[in-house]
């Protein structure tokens, strides 16, 4: 009788014991989960590739993750006022998400300017772009620029044409892209022989030739970023936008050609 005991009370404590792990391992699971969350970001296309690179330091620094999706400043503006499920928002203006604020779709005090963007005319042709005067000489049949109601980089550069005295002259040659990642395909493409884009699309690459565009002769392209409500109880995306503010993002801002508009 004695050696049953002692076997029931083994079996008992080793239920005990398998009962305690598996709590434990749910409590880590958990745990872990909690600490390990994605957010979901909407990105201004001309952000496309230094936002890549943020997403992946980011991940390997906090193990969140940022899902990232790309597109034009006013078709995201529209998107979130239809309830897209997107957290954190990276415009290309600071008008966007000031209106997103104004309509109770963000949180207040988030908002802040991640980037200074630079507008580059640019062709594959080596010989084709100098400077303003290559607008003036017009010697091409297509010019590539974003969407200037959509797009502020396609703003900037018809401010650019503008202040030149070339737009109407050249309104007949223009082609548009929905945003600025289209607008860089159109000339990749050949489909126009040069074209408006961001500095960031072509900083990188070796080859062609390009104008960087005078700051004077369009508005700063100020950047904005800011937390959306929807990602106000997300770990992900409050951390991310602290990262985001942080030096090894900074770095990879202005590798890409932009600054950080925190002079």
């Amino acid at each position: 009788m004695l050696s049953i005991r002692i076997v029931d009370r083994l079996c008992a404590s080793m239920r005990r014991n398998a009962a305690a792990a598996l709590v434990a391992a749910i409590a880590m699971a958990a745990s872990g989960a909690a600490r390990a969350v994605d957010t979901n970001v909407a990105v201004a296309a001309n952000f496309t590739e230094p936002a890549k690179e943020i997403a992946r330091l980011f991940e390997g620094k906090t193990g969140h993750k940022a899902i990232l999706s790309f597109g034009s400043t006013g078709q995201f503006y529209t998107q979130i006022t239809q309830a897209a499920p997107f957290q954190i928002f990276l415009s290309a203006d600071q008008t966007t998400p000031k209106k997103l604020l104004a309509d109770g779709l963000a949180v207040d005090g988030s908002l802040f300017t991640y980037a200074v963007g630079k507008l580059v005319l640019f062709s594959k042709d080596a010989h084709l772009v100098t400077d303003g005067q290559t607008l003036r000489a017009a010697k091409f049949n297509k010019i590539a620029i974003a969407n200037p109601t959509l797009a502020p980089y396609g703003a900037a550069a018809v401010e650019t044409m503008k202040a030149l005295g070339v737009y109407e002259e050249l309104s007949g040659k223009i082609v548009q892209g929905n945003n600025i990642n289209q607008t860089f395909q159109f000339v990749e493409t050949g489909n126009a022989e040069l074209g408006f884009i961001a500095l960031s699309q072509v900083i990188e690459r070796p080859g062609g030739s390009r104008w960087i565009v005078a700051t004077n002769l369009y508005t700063p392209i100020r950047q904005d970023a800011v937390l959306l409500k929807t990602g106000s109880g997300n770990a992900a995306a409050q951390a991310f936008l602290a990262f985001l503010q942080g030096p090894e993002a900074t770095a990879v801002i202005e590798k890409f050609g932009y600054a950080t508009g925190k002079e």
